[in-house]
C-alpha cells in the first residue's frame, strides 16, 4: 500500500508546509511527479505528488490548472517557492481549498529530487512490508495444511488472514466447510458465480464488489476437472497482499485435494485387493491387510453404479470396495435397509439375500444380477429375492435370450404359412407332452397335433422326448413372448 500524504508530510528534513485541504492527507502518494507545463496531466497516472515551480502559471491560471489535476486524481499539489515565486500565489490557496486538492509549500532550500527520493523509499519500504507480510500468512497457511484437519484448517485459517468469511464448496456449490461470520447463508448466492465459472472451462476466478463486501470466487481443480470451488469475502477491497494469501490458499486447497484423491486412490485398490481374498475364502488375511474386522455374519451384499463412485463409498455402512466399475458394500443386515436407500438414491443398485462371507461369491452373484436388472429397466433399486421370484427366465440376459430364441424358433417362423407350429408347440410343452390336453386347449384333433408335433421335431433337428430339449423350447417360446 502506497504511503499517505500525511506521512510525506511529516517527514522534517523536507520541511513541507500544508496550504489548503490539511483535511485530504490521507490519500496514497503513488508517485512524485515533476512539472513545470501548464497542463501536466496527459503525463500522469492519477495518484502522483505534482511538484512544480510555477514558472509558467500565473494567478489567473489557478481555476484550470488545479481542476486539471483533481479531475486527474493527483493526491496533492506541491508549490516550490523562492524561484518564479516568493510565495505560493493566494488564488492557489483558494481554489484548491474550495477543490479539495491538498496544497503544500516546498520550501527553498528543499529540492524537488529529495522528496522523490523520499517518497521512492517510503514505497520501497511499503512493498517490502507488504511481501513479508504476505509471506508470513503463507507460512501460516501452508503449516494450517500440515494439519490432519487438513483443507479445512486452510479455510479456518484464510478467514482470520483476510478478517472476513471463506467457504469451501464442492463441484455443484454444496458447502463442505465454512469459516467466518455468516459464511454459510451466502453459498446459495454465489451460484450464479459458480456456474459462470463452470461455463467458461478455465481455471481463472471472479470477484465482485458492493459498498459493504468484496468477494473472491476460485475454482478448485486443473484444466482436466474441476474439483471444486473456495470463496472469499470480507468488507473492505482486497489489498495485493490480500490477492496473494488467497491465491496461496488456493494453490494449497487444489493439493490437498489431489493429494486426498491419489490418497483414496490406493485405499480403494487396498479394499478391491480385500475383496478378492474374502472370495478366495481368506477371510483372516483379508481382515490383516484391512487393518480391522470386517461386518459380522450375515451380510447383505450391495452393487451400485453411481456418477459419484467416491461420495458413494464414503456414504455406505460396512465395508466398501470397487469392483467391475461398481461400488460393492458389504453391509450388517440390521443396516442392509437404510444402505439400500442411501445407494439407490445416487445411482442404480441391486441387493443380495443375507449371506455369510464363507458364501460371499453367491451374495455377490446376486447383487450383479439385481444391479443389471436395475439398469437394463432404469429402476433405482432392485431386490434379488424379488428378481428370483419372476422366475428364472428373469434372471437372463434380456437381449442375448431374445437372441437365442429367435435363432431356435426360426426354422418354425420360416416355414411357410404355417404359423401354428409354435401355438401347436407351445400348447404341447405347456401340457406335460399329453396329446389329449393340449389337443383340447388348441381345439383341434390329436391326430393333427401329433402331425404338427413331429413337423415341428423334424424341421428342429430335436428329440422333444428328451426334457433337456422341452426346457430348451420352453424358453425360448417364453422368451420371445416378451
Amino acid at each position: 500500500m502506497a504511503p499517505s500524504l500525511r506521512r510525506v508530510v511529516a517527514m522534517a528534513p523536507l520541511r513541507l508546509r500544508v496550504l489548503a485541504a490539511a483535511g485530504e492527507l490521507d490519500r496514497p502518494v503513488r508517485w512524485v511527479a515533476v512539472s513545470e507545463l501548464e497542463d501536466p496531466t496527459p503525463f500522469l497516472e492519477g495518484g502522483e505528488l505534482v511538484l512544480t515551480t510555477g514558472m509558467r502559471l500565473g494567478a489567473y491560471d489557478a481555476g484550470p490548472y488545479i481542476s486539471r489535476l483533481v479531475k486527474m486524481g493527483a493526491a496533492g499539489l506541491g508549490f516550490g517557492v523562492g524561484l518564479s515565486h516568493e510565495e505560493v500565489p493566494e488564488e492557489y490557496v483558494r481554489v484548491a481549498n474550495a477543490r479539495g486538492l491538498p496544497l503544500i509549500e516546498v520550501h527553498r532550500d528543499t529540492p524537488f529530487i529529495a522528496i522523490g527520493k523520499a517518497v521512492s523509499e517510503l514505497l520501497a519500504a511499503e512493498q517490502y512490508e507488504e511481501l513479508s507480510r504476505a509471506f508470513a500468512a503463507q507460512g501460516r497457511l501452508t503449516r494450517a495444511a500440515l494439519q490432519p484437519e487438513g483443507m479445512h484448517a486452510i479455510v479456518d485459517r484464510l478467514a482470520k488472514e483476510v478478517d472476513g468469511w471463506v467457504l469451501l464448496l464442492d463441484e455443484s456449490g454444496g458447502v463442505l466447510h465454512s469459516a467466518g461470520a455468516g459464511a454459510r447463508r451466502r453459498a446459495r448466492g454465489l451460484l450464479p458465480e459458480l456456474e459462470r465459472l463452470r461455463a467458461t472451462g478455465a481455471p481463472s476466478s471472479l470477484s465482485s464488489s458492493t459498498p459493504d463486501e468484496h468477494v473472491i470466487v476460485q475454482p478448485l481443480g486443473d484444466h482436466r476437472r474441476l474439483r471444486g470451488f473456495f470463496a472469499v469475502g470480507c468488507a473492505r477491497p482486497f489489498s495485493p497482499v490480500t490477492h496473494t494469501v488467497v491465491n496461496a490458499a488456493g494453490s494449497l486447497l487444489t493439493l490437498a485435494l489431489e493429494q486426498s484423491r491419489g490418497r483414496l486412490a490406493a485405499e480403494a485398490r487396498v479394499r478391491t485387493a480385500v475383496l478378492r481374498l474374502l472370495l478366495a475364502g481368506d477371510r483372516a488375511v483379508a481382515e490383516d491387510v484391512l487393518g480391522r474386522d470386517l461386518p459380522a455374519d450375515p451380510v447383505v451384499v450391495l452393487a451400485c453404479r453411481a456418477d459419484d463412485p467416491e461420495g458413494l463409498a464414503e456414504a455406505l455402512p460396512g465395508f466398501t470396495a470397487p469392483w467391475r466399475g461398481m461400488i460393492v458394500a458389504l453391509v450388517p443386515e440390521a443396516q442392509a435397509q437404510r444402505a439400500a436407500a442411501v445407494a439407490a438414491e445416487r445411482g442404480r443398485a441391486g441387493v443380495s439375500t443375507p449371506v455369510t462371507l464363507d458364501a460371499l461369491g453367491t451374495g455377490l452373484n446376486q447383487a450383479e444380477r439385481a444391479v443389471e436388472r436395475a439398469l437394463a429397466t432404469a429402476t433405482p433399486l432392485v431386490r434379488f429375492r424379488d428378481l428370483a421370484g419372476q422366475g428364472l427366465l428373469s434372471l437372463l440376459d434380456p437381449e442375448a435370450a431374445a437372441t437365442y430364441a429367435e435363432a431356435v424358433l426360426a426354422p418354425l417362423r420360416e416355414h411357410g404359412s404355417r404359423a401354428d407350429l409354435i401355438e401347436s408347440l407351445r400348447a404341447y410343452l405347456a401340457a406335460n407332452g399329453h396329446w389329449d390336453a393340449a389337443a383340447q386347449r388348441l381345439g383341434v384333433h390329436r391326430h393333427t397335433l401329433r402331425y404338427r408335433i413331429r413337423k415341428v421335431a423334424e424341421l428342429l433337428d430335436r428329440d422333444l422326448d428328451d426334457p433337456a430339449n422341452r426346457a430348451e423350447l420352453w424358453v425360448a417360446l417364453n422368451v420371445g413372448a416378451t
